[in-house]
């Protein structure tokens, strides 16, 4: 055998071996009964044309690989966001398996999330006693401060009540009866993980805000001069929440952080288990209600919030996921207008810097064209940082964008001339992308870890600046957001130019008048 405790190979060379070889000839022409090389190759070549893209975006009732997750992953990143909160979904065990697979994957960190752990029973009989069984166990076995509930398609399915069941819950002594058990009903047929984000952190909001489901007195207005931050679903928590209370620090303002999972997926390998780390506490989420203004930084990913948030009296500041410099300017005079403080002479300096360093490096990505794929806030604000560097966002994609996003995209193509031609494409996904790279090449693409099999297939080099990113570590610890996270996107995307110059001139004395050491 080509694998022994005297030779280990990885499993890059493993399979190149003899005898797996052997095993994988063996398969496909035993057991695959599949069509000749030939005529599979036949129709590879017909997916890149024309024809085809036309026939592509004529799918109507069929959604291939979309660039999005459903409402419960959301849901579960916000109860992550909460000081000593235990995210419980009410559905089988194998819909939590994915979500919590799905974040430690991407932020290498354990993400605790429990399940009623509903089968084919409670999708007959409803899920109540599921709830019940599993409050008490989530409780007593996890001894959290807050459990967060919320819901997968089978108990939407099936109309389960989750306010009804969670006060039957309390009434059978599965938590006391002042136990907080905000919830959310986030049916995953429907919207995307920001539809969930947006309904979770809402729930969380009113259950504190509005008298925790009737059971006391709702909490009453007192405006002060505090600032309300709500980042929405963002993949780089880690590296931008430091940043962004780095800046709010920077002001001297008074920030509520209304969701913060940032230190639940950073925390220390020093011998101690973290089941909860950091979080917005209680008391924060109390406190947020009486500041003077929210920034919402992802308003399609908080609509529902944002609604709620000016029904209570708040002004409300609602961003697109700013990157560069023109997004961090709206982020940052808007604080500075808020609290009527000027703004730091050390954010002046760091503007300035990375103004500095676009103007060295903008002759090699001036020109360049991108497609891109994320959630909506992410391609506005990705769009806008790629125009400010004269490169040409050509198709920015967004399986969760509307009609209203697709304008609003638009008019930041309007704006530059490098956005002349450049098109919008909303409620489309990676298999319309696909047509697009074949027929409509760009020089590289932005987008997360499933875009590799883009990659691969239509040559176009990837830049990793969307979640989930499984196959590269630790981009989750670098900011995005600010002017250093500017300067952040700006090495990443230099880094991906340089790459494949690199490669593409690495022949000797054929290609290699390119191969330069100075760049």
């Amino acid at each position: 055998m080509p694998q022994s405790a005297d030779k280990i190979l990885d499993h890059e060379l493993l399979f190149r071996e003899p005898e797996y070889q052997e095993l994988f000839k063996n398969k496909k022409e035993q057991f695959e009964y599949n069509h000749s090389d030939e005529k599979v190759g036949q129709v590879i070549e017909w997916t890149k044309t024309e024809d085809y893209k036309a026939k592509n975006f004529a799918r109507e009732a069929l959604t291939v690989n979309p660039a999005k997750a459903c409402q419960p992953l959301g849901a579960v990143y916000v109860a992550n966001g909460f000081h000593k909160t235990l995210s419980f979904v009410h559905g089988s065990q194998g819909c939590v398996a994915y979500y919590r697979s799905h974040f430690s994957r991407h932020f290498k960190e354990p993400t605790s999330c429990v399940s009623s752990s509903m089968t084919e029973d409670a999708a007959v009989f409803g899920g109540l006693n599921n709830m019940v069984d599993g409050l008490a166990n989530a409780y007593n076995l996890y001894k959290p401060d807050m459990i967060a509930v919320s819901t997968t398609c089978m108990a939407e399915v099936i109309g389960d009540d989750l306010n009804a069941f969670i006060k039957t819950s309390k009434e059978k002594g599965s938590v006391p009866a002042e136990f907080d058990v905000p919830f959310a009903h986030t049916p995953a047929f429907v919207g995307s993980h920001i539809t969930g984000y947006d309904n979770a952190l809402v729930g969380v909001l009113q259950h504190f805000w509005d008298g925790k489901a009737g059971t006391t007195e709702a909490l009453t207005r007192v405006p002060d001069d505090s600032i309300n931050f709500i980042a929405g679903f963002d993949g780089f928590v880690v590296g931008n929440m430091k940043e962004i209370r780095r800046i709010f620090d920077l002001f001297g303002v008074k920030v509520n952080v209304l969701c913060d999972p940032s230190g639940s997926w950073s925390t220390p390998t020093d011998g101690e288990f973290r089941m909860y780390e950091g979080g917005t506490t209680k008391e924060e989420v109390i406190a947020g209600l009486h500041a003077k203004a929210t920034i919402v930084f992802q308003e399609y990913c908080c609509e529902k919030t944002s609604k709620y948030l000016v029904e209570k009296g708040q002004e409300v500041v609602a961003l697109n996921a700013p990157v560069g410099v023109a997004g961090t300017d709206a982020f940052v005079m808007a604080i500075s207008r808020l609290t009527g403080k000027p703004v730091p002479a050390e954010l002046e300096r760091e503007r300035g810097l990375l103004v500095d360093a676009m103007a060295d490096s903008q002759a090699h990505l001036h020109g360049k064209r991108y497609a891109l794929y994320g959630d909506p806030d992410q391609m506005l604000g990705y769009t806008q940082f790629l125009l400010e560097l004269g490169a040409e966002p050509a198709h920015v994609l967004a399986t969760n964008g509307n009609d209203a996003w697709a304008a609003k995209v638009q008019a930041v193509f309007d704006s530059s001339p490098y956005g002349a031609g450049c098109k919008v494409y909303p409620k489309r996904d990676l298999w319309h992308l696909r047509s697009l790279l074949f027929t409509e090449p760009v020089d590289f693409l932005i987008g997360n870890t499933y875009g590799k099999y883009l990659e691969r297939d239509t040559g176009t080099p990837l830049v990793r600046l969307v979640f989930p990113i499984f196959d590269r570590h630790h981009y989750h610890r670098f900011p995005t957001w600010g002017y250093e996270g500017g300067m952040r996107l700006l090495v990443n995307l230099l880094d991906e130019f340089f790459e494949t110059l690199d490669a593409n001139t690495i022949v000797t004395g054929k290609t290699d008048y390119s191969y330069d050491i100075i760049r």
